[in-house]
């Protein structure tokens, strides 16, 4: 999607979306079937004694505490945004909530996607479904993109990047209906 139509969808949201929900500006991800929204929350005021690992495990809990009741206190408002948003724009729409370093998203869409494999493409999934990665072929094949994205992730951006800019200039030139 151009960056501009990501822009105005951003914008809509923003538009949309009670003042009070979120400190920042929501974060709007888009792909072919969904709509990210993802929202910043006001971190919880903690008080900690303790240093270290158990502060930052105490402000953890305290983050996915907000989140979850953030979750909880807007369903019935996000459900009437998501669903105007899904009849405007043809696509689901979830919701993620960031807290300092902690982020959780609910009402993600799976989707399902056709693929082709040779023998020995099935056979790397079956050997991770038989050695108890996976319990199908889907979830095998599922983790094995959030492999490439975890250990590829700056090269994968960088296309995103690229194609960006490629999109940008077909939007820039000739119109060749008029």
């Amino acid at each position: 999607m151009p960056a501009t139509a990501t822009s105005r969808l951003s914008a809509w949201f923003a538009g949309r979306i009670p003042d009070d929900w979120f400190v920042a500006p929501v974060e709007v991800r888009v792909d072919r079937e969904e709509i990210l929204v993802i929202g910043q929350l006001a971190e919880p005021a903690v008080a900690t004694t303790e240093g270290g690992d158990e502060a930052d495990e105490t402000r953890g809990v305290a983050a996915r505490a907000r989140i979850e009741a953030f979750r909880e206190d807007t369903r019935e408002r996000r459900i009437r945004i998501a669903g105007e948003a899904e009849d405007r724009f043809a696509r689901k729409v979830s919701w993620a909530a960031r807290c300092g370093d902690t982020e959780a998203a609910f009402t993600t869409a799976s989707v399902p996607v056709m693929t082709r494999l040779r023998m020995r493409e099935r056979a790397v999934l079956d050997t991770l479904i038989d050695a108890g990665v996976a319990r199908s072929r889907s979830e095998a094949l599922a983790w094995c993109v959030r492999l490439v994205d975890r250990h590829q992730g700056e090269w994968i951006e960088q296309l995103r990047d690229a194609l960006g800019a490629v999109q940008v200039a077909r939007a820039a030139g000739p119109d060749l209906e008029g």
